[in-house]
């Protein structure tokens, strides 16, 4: 009996998924010129949403603001404080 094992081997593979550049100048130039419109297209749309989220968001912040209360007794809050001096500080482990 022969006992063959199984190879995968990606040699092959990577040459089918690899990029590559057509050959043709004008081909070449109309695809890198597809590709920086493309990128300039994702830039701006990015820019616009990020700058609609902010103005969203400024303008949820001013319409939900509550107008100004004064300070009312129960949220005083009352307390001793002593300064504690460093020589009274506990050593770091």
């Amino acid at each position: 009996m022969h006992a063959r094992s199984f190879r995968f081997d990606s040699a092959h593979l990577n040459a089918f998924f690899s990029p590559r550049k057509p050959r043709t100048p004008l081909l070449r130039a109309v695809l890198g010129v597809v590709g920086l419109v493309l990128l300039a297209m994702l830039v701006f749309f990015g820019l616009f949403v990020g700058a609609a989220m902010l103005a969203v968001g400024l303008a949820w912040r001013l319409l939900r603001r509550s107008p100004a209360r004064p300070a009312s007794p129960t949220q005083v809050v009352d307390a001793e404080y002593r300064v504690v001096r460093k020589s009274e500080l506990p050593a770091p482990r």
